[in-house]
C-alpha cells in the first residue's frame, strides 16, 4: 500500500497546477467567443492533446479496460477505428471544413454550427436538447470511473470522491471556459501518456515478457466462464464466435458504436473550431494519433492480461477476483493497486484523475453551452438584450448565462453519478456515441459538404435517427429494454424481438435509417425545387469559399 502522505502530496500538487492553468485560462477569457471556442487561436499541440484527452477518459481506461478483461483482446479493433476514423478521417475530412465553415458563419458551438449552416432554429434547438438529454449519462459515467479509483487509492468514501472530483473540475470549467479546459487538457494528456506507457512496460515485465505473456493468456482459454463460453467467447486472445451473442456486442456496440460515433461528438467537433487555421489541424494529427494508440491500445491490452496476473497470484481470473465481485469497472484499479510499484500507483492515480477531468470538463462545457448559448440565449434574447444594451453588455450577459448553464448541467451529472449502477461506464459511453452518430452524423456531413444543404433532409435525418435509436434502445436492445421495462409492459417480455435483434446495437439500425431519411429528404427537396436544394428557414447560404489549408 502506498504511503497516504505521498498520495495526498502528489494529488494536492496536481490540483494546484490544474487550478493555476485554469486561472491562466480565466485571465484570457474576456468574451463569449473566448469562453465557447477559446478565441479560435489555440496552438496545434494543445489542439491535439486536448482532442485526445477529451476523446479518451476513464471510460476507455477503466470501463473498456474492464471489458477487455471480461471479453478479451478483440476490443483492440476499437483502437484501429479510433485511429482511422477518430483521428485521420475526423481531422482530414471533417476537421478543416468544420473550422472553416464555423468561422465563416460565426458559429460558437456544435448546435450553433448546424443551426447556422441550415439557417434553422429547429436544428440548433433539437441538437442542443439531444445533448442535454444524452450527454449527462456519459459525463456521469466518466465521473464514476475516476471516483471509484480515487475511492480505492486515497481510501476515502465514494461520495467524497465524487464531490471532490466534480468540484475541482467545475471551478475551472465555469470560470476558465474552453481556454481553461484546453490548457488543463494539455497537462492531463501529457500525464496520461506517461502513465499508460509506464503501465504497459511494467505489465510485461511482471508477466515475463511480451511473447510469453500472450502465449500464456492464449493457453487460458479453457478457463473462460461457462456463461461467457456459451455466449460465444473463445478466449482472451481470440475473437468471439461469429454470430454469437458476444460477437454482436463486441462488433456492433463496442467497436462500431464507439468507433463510428466519435465522428459526431459535439465536444470533439468544437476542438476543430478552436484552431487558428487548417495547418494547425494538420500539425495536431500526429499528436492525437500517438495519444490514442498509447491510451486505448494499452488499456485494452493490459485489461486482457489482468486475467493472467490474477490467475497466477490468486488462482482466479479477473472477473472472479473477490474484490471485483463481477463489477468490471473495478478490475483495472484492482490490478494497478496489486501489481504495480508504488510510484506507478501514484502516476496512474494522476493519470485517472487527468483522464476523468479532461473529458468531464469538455462535456460540462458542451452541456453548459447547449443550455446557455443554444437554448436560453436564443429563446430569451429579446428580453435579455433590448436594443439599449447591445454590444459589450450583451456579450457579458451571454457569458454569464453560459456559466450558469454549465453549473446546472454539472449538478445534474453529479446527481446521476450517485444513482447509476455498476459496470455502466463502457455501456454509457457506447450509448451516447451511438446516439450522436444516429442523430447528428448525416446532417453534420451534409452541412459540411453541400453548398446549399437541404433543411428538410437534415430535419428528417435528425428526427428519424434519434427516434429510431430511442425506440430500439427502449424496446429491443436487451441491456436497456430489460431495465426500462417498457417492452415488458406491452408484451410481457424484456424485448419485443428475439435474438439476434436483442444484441444488435441501436446504432446499426438507427444510423442507416438516418442516412435513408437524409437521402429521401434531399431528393424530395430537389424534385419540388426544380433540381435545386432548398433552404426553408432563410435565404440562400453564402458560398463556402475555398481556403488554403
Amino acid at each position: 500500500m502506498v504511503d497516504p502522505v505521498i498520495l495526498w502530496t502528489f494529488t494536492i500538487i496536481y490540483v494546484i497546477v490544474v487550478l493555476f492553468l485554469a486561472y491562466k485560462g480565466y485571465q484570457r477569457t474576456k468574451t463569449n467567443v473566448d469562453y465557447l471556442i477559446a478565441g479560435r487561436s489555440v496552438h496545434p499541440a494543445i489542439v491535439g492533446l486536448s482532442y485526445g484527452a477529451t476523446f479518451i477518459s476513464t471510460s476507455a481506461i477503466i470501463g473498456f479496460g474492464g471489458v477487455a478483461a471480461q471479453l478479451g483482446m478483440g476490443i483492440i479493433w476499437l483502437t484501429v477505428l479510433n485511429i482511422s476514423v477518430g483521428i485521420l478521417l475526423a481531422f482530414i475530412l471533417f476537421g478543416k471544413p468544420t473550422r472553416r465553415i464555423g468561422k465563416k458563419l460565426g458559429a460558437l458551438t456544435f448546435p450553433d454550427l448546424l443551426g447556422k449552416a441550415y439557417r434553422s432554429n429547429f436544428m440548433q434547438y433539437s441538437t442542443a436538447l439531444i445533448i442535454l438529454v444524452g450527454m449527462p449519462l456519459y459525463s456521469s459515467a466518466v465521473l464514476i470511473g475516476g471516483s471509484r479509483y480515487i475511492e480505492s487509492v486515497l481510501d476515502i468514501s465514494y461520495e467524497w470522491a465524487v464531490l471532490g472530483l466534480t468540484g475541482i473540475t467545475a471551478v475551472y470549467v465555469v470560470f476558465g471556459g474552453l481556454r481553461g479546459v484546453m490548457y488543463t487538457d494539455a497537462l492531463q494528456g501529457s500525464i496520461m501518456l506517461i502513465g499508460m506507457t509506464a503501465m504497459l512496460i511494467l505489465t510485461f515485465v511482471a508477466l515475463g515478457g511480451v511473447t510469453s505473456s500472450f502465449e500464456a493468456l492464449t493457453d487460458m482459454s479453457s478457463l473462460v466462464p461457462s456463461g461467457l463460453a456459451s455466449a460465444g467467447m473463445t478466449g482472451w486472445t481470440s475473437f468471439p464466435e461469429l454470430g454469437s451473442n458476444i460477437w454482436y456486442t463486441m462488433v456492433t456496440t463496442i467497436i462500431m458504436g464507439v468507433g463510428i460515433g466519435v465522428l459526431a461528438q459535439p465536444q470533439l467537433a468544437v476542438r476543430f473550431m478552436t484552431a487558428k487555421d487548417g495547418r494547425s489541424l494538420n500539425r495536431a494529427i500526429p499528436i492525437g494519433g500517438v495519444f490514442i494508440i498509447m491510451t486505448t491500445g494499452v488499456a485494452f491490452t493490459v485489461g486482457a492480461l489482468t486475467n493472467l496476473y490474477f490467475y497466477r497470484e490468486i488462482g482466479q481470473i479477473s472477473l472472479n477476483h473477490p474484490d471485483v465481485a463481477g463489477n468490471i469497472d473495478l478490475i483495472m484499479p484492482e490490478f494497478i493497486n496489486a501489481a504495480m510499484p508504488e510510484w506507478l500507483v501514484v502516476i496512474f492515480m494522476l493519470t485517472l484523475l487527468a483522464a476523468a477531468m479532461s473529458t468531464m470538463s469538455s462535456l460540462f462545457h458542451v452541456m453548459g453551452s447547449a443550455a446557455g448559448h443554444d437554448i436560453w440565449v436564443h429563446v430569451r434574447k429579446a428580453k435579455f438584450w433590448p436594443e439599449s444594451v447591445r454590444g459589450t453588455d450583451e456579450d457579458a450577459s451571454k457569458l454569464r448565462v453560459n456559466k450558469i448553464g454549465t453549473g446546472v448541467m454539472i449538478l445534474i451529472s453529479l446527481g446521476l453519478a450517485f444513482i447509476m449502477p455498476g459496470s455502466i461506464i463502457a455501456r454509457a459511453t457506447a450509448m451516447f456515441m451511438g446516439l450522436c452518430a444516429a442523430a447528428f452524423l448525416p446532417a453534420y456531413t451534409l452541412a459540411l459538404f453541400s453548398k446549399r444543404p437541404s433543411l428538410l433532409a437534415a430535419k428528417a435525418s435528425l428526427v428519424v435517427g434519434a427516434l429510431s435509436w430511442f425506440i430500439w434502445t427502449a424496446f429491443v436492445h436487451i441491456k436497456e429494454s430489460s431495465v426500462l421495462g417498457l417492452a415488458n409492459v406491452l408484451t410481457g417480455q424484456d424485448a419485443v424481438l428475439g435474438f439476434p435483434w436483442t444484441v444488435l446495437d441501436p446504432l446499426i439500425v438507427s444510423l442507416p435509417a438516418s442516412v435513408i431519411a437524409l437521402v429521401v429528404g434531399v431528393y424530395w427537396d430537389r424534385s419540388r425545387s426544380g433540381g435545386r436544394e432548398a433552404v426553408e428557414e432563410g435565404e440562400e447560404l453564402p458560398q463556402q469559399t475555398t481556403e488554403a489549408d
